[in-house]
């Protein structure tokens, strides 16, 4: 992964670009992009936009021992488009880097500015029937 800060702009200005897009259908073709640490930044940017724009209250990422990666939104009972299990572990490195977090555990408030607005995203990991879980927290 790249310098920290230049992934957590990254993320934003790929919220920018793809603002006026079909998220869910962009989601969907990650999991074939060949540069899957760039794949992994077009991700968070398209979850973040999609809870945004769908009143998503989190979306959470599990990957399990497996290396299965399957992705729920608290909102209604709706599965999203998983990145896969290459991009999804990069998913979980970006939003380490960009949290500046060590370890397994991340608790920590992700800071986005999102077309001419900010959002702060509550970020959270934690073991889970042994994978790994990835929560997105949004604001209400």
């Amino acid at each position: 992964m790249e310098d920290k800060r230049n992934i957590h702009l990254k993320v934003q200005e790929l919220c920018d670009c793809f603002a006026t897009t079909d998220y869910l259908e962009e989601m969907s073709k990650l999991a074939q992009d060949q540069d899957q640490d760039e794949a992994a930044l077009k991700w968070l940017a398209l979850s973040v936009l999609h809870a945004v724009n769908a009143g998503a209250k989190k979306i959470s990422l599990f990957q399990a021992p497996s290396g299965e990666i399957t992705v729920q939104a608290k909102y209604r009972a709706s599965t999203l488009p998983s990145p896969g299990p290459e991009i999804g572990p990069k998913v979980i490195e970006a939003v380490r880097a960009m949290t500046h977090a060590e370890g397994d555990k991340i608790k920590a408030l992700l800071a986005l500015g999102v077309r001419n607005d900010n959002l702060e995203v509550k970020v959270k990991t934690e073991k889970e029937d042994g994978g790994l879980l990835l929560t997105l927290k949004f604001p209400e």
